[in-house]
């Protein structure tokens, strides 16, 4: 136990009076130093001493300088992690703080840069080398680029020149070619976050054939945020094919590296990614006069195969003469045997029509026959049907008679009976 100072324990703070545990002190502590708006958020210039990677991928180091020294704890994903090595000049951000399990007093960092264009080429090189080791620059990685694309994603600050000169380029090359913009600032500390951000969402959209990385020139510092591990591997990581078009020609960022293909400039991206329309339509025209050429030669070719062909045929006429004039022969037979069954089917057809109106009742009655029929109308066909008085009608070829039994006389060797 200790004592203590300040306001009463009532008062929320510590007093002179009351003895309070380290913990209590320390936790204080820590209170006073997060509320201290001054070491909340600063940045501190140092060199990197006594470096550790924990398993865990959290860095512990110290920044010193000729005066004094001060404890760095940098919690995973760690932004400018690759600038942490001993005797490397750095610039930290983050916040002062106290770990209370030691009572140290402990920089919390969520970012580091290097102090210096020459400490920036040092880690530009550094991971470099580090990145073409793990095989993040591998050329059997690297992805063809469609021949024609439908829709292009472009990662890029949404003003400024960089866009202007792309969407140009994409309307004057091909013109059908839809384009996707994944807005992001290009410089800052924001920048690679926001680049990383910008790809994923691209990688999020259906159909989109390419991604252009791109911006504009500048000094290193710059360009700096397409040398973050995080953009590179976020470009690595892109199931769709990556085009970068950083600064200038002479620009040589750890995106392009990594990207399937480098364009020296963000217009040469865009050329790149697209055919010329109208180097398509000369290509188109090209092909239509060579396709129709084949297709003439082919016709004449098979035409000049038919009349060598008919030529030959010509030539062995007499030997085909004897089998044509036999098959002529076997037509012409086939051609009377025809008629005649023609001529004896007509003459069958003729002698039932014959037989048909010999049968007809009206053809029986003009030669003199008649029809009796009794009073329910059944035909009368024997005398044994009537009897004197019945009443019965005669039809005749012309018309009918009616008239009435007076006498019935059977044939001499009839059975006589009446009803």
């Amino acid at each position: 136990m200790i004592a203590h100072w300040g306001p009463d324990q009532d008062g929320g703070n510590l007093t002179t009076q009351t003895p309070y545990t380290v913990s209590q002190v320390a936790n204080y502590l820590k209170d006073l130093l997060e509320a201290d708006p001054n070491l909340s958020d600063i940045w501190v210039r140092g060199e990197i001493s006594n470096h550790v990677r924990a398993g865990s991928g959290h860095h512990y180091f110290t920044l010193r300088d000729a005066e004094g020294g001060i404890r760095c704890v940098q919690f995973r994903p760690a932004r400018g992690a690759e600038f942490l090595q001993d005797g490397a000049e750095v610039l930290a951000h983050g916040r002062v703080s106290i770990y209370t399990v030691r009572g140290d007093l402990q920089f919390y960092v969520d970012m580091v840069k290097p102090e210096g264009v020459g400490a920036l080429q040092q880690a530009f090189e550094e991971l470099r080398r580090r990145l073409d080791a793990e095989g993040l620059f591998g050329v059997a990685r690297k992805r063809e680029i469609p021949q024609f694309p439908g829709r292009i994603g472009v990662v890029t600050s949404p003003t400024g020149a960089v866009i202007q000169d792309i969407t140009n380029v994409l309307r004057r090359r091909y013109p059908l070619v839809e384009l996707v913009l994944a807005p992001t600032q290009v410089q800052g500390d924001a920048a690679g976050p926001g680049i990383v951000e910008a790809i994923g969402g691209l990688n999020a959209i259906s159909d989109i054939d390419v991604i252009i990385v791109a911006r504009g020139g500048g000094s290193l510092e710059d360009l700096w945020s397409f040398n973050e591990e995080i953009v590179a591997r976020a470009i690595f990581g892109s199931e769709i094919p990556v085009v970068s078009g950083v600064g200038h020609e002479t620009d040589v960022t750890i995106a392009d590296l990594v990207a399937d293909v480098r364009a020296p400039t963000p217009s040469a991206a865009a050329e790149l990614v697209t055919p010329d329309h109208r180097e398509l339509s000369a290509a188109v025209a090209g092909f239509a006069g060579r396709l129709s050429d084949r297709a003439a030669r082919t016709i004449a070719d098979h035409r000049m195969r038919l009349e060598q062909a008919v030529d030959r045929l010509a030539f062995l006429a007499p030997e085909t003469r004897h089998p044509r004039q036999q098959v002529d022969e076997l037509l012409r037979a086939a051609g009377q045997a025809l008629s005649r069954s023609v001529e004896i089917n007509r003459e069958r057809l003729r002698s039932l029509e014959l037989q048909l109106s010999a049968l007809d009742p009206a053809a029986i009655l003009s030669r003199g026959y008649a029809v009796v029929r009794g009073e329910d109308g059944s035909i009368v066909i024997s005398v044994t049907d009537v009897a004197p008085g019945d009443s019965f009608d005669v039809a005749l070829a012309d018309g009918e008679v009616s008239a009435d039994v007076t006498d019935v006389r059977p044939r001499r060797g009839d059975a006589t009976s009446t009803r």
